[in-house]
């Protein structure tokens, strides 16, 4: 087990010098496996943190990035096209 734990710190090490920017890198979420997934995560639960689930270290890691990532962006913008479409209906 220590061994294990051991290869995972490595891996994730490996993948932060990688990605030296990246939201794994940068926060270092907890490492967990269950069953066959590698699981990240920041926060108290899956529920109520960022999480990343992969197959392998590094899907899980990337998985998490995106999350984080994702979870900063503000809900989607509308496009041109339908704030053009919005503001041409109003004025009539």
């Amino acid at each position: 087990m220590v061994d294990y734990a051991i290869a995972a710190t490595e891996q994730m090490e490996l993948y932060c010098e990688a990605h030296p920017g990246s939201p794994s890198a940068v926060r270092r979420p907890r490492l967990f496996v269950r069953g066959e997934l590698w699981i990240a995560l920041l926060g108290p639960s899956v529920e109520e943190g960022i999480v990343g689930i992969g197959a392998t270290l590094t899907a899980a890691l990337r998985a998490f990035d995106a999350q984080y990532l994702a979870s900063l962006r503000p809900p989607a913008e509308m496009s041109d096209h339908q704030t053009a479409r919005s503001v041409s209906s109003s004025a009539v």
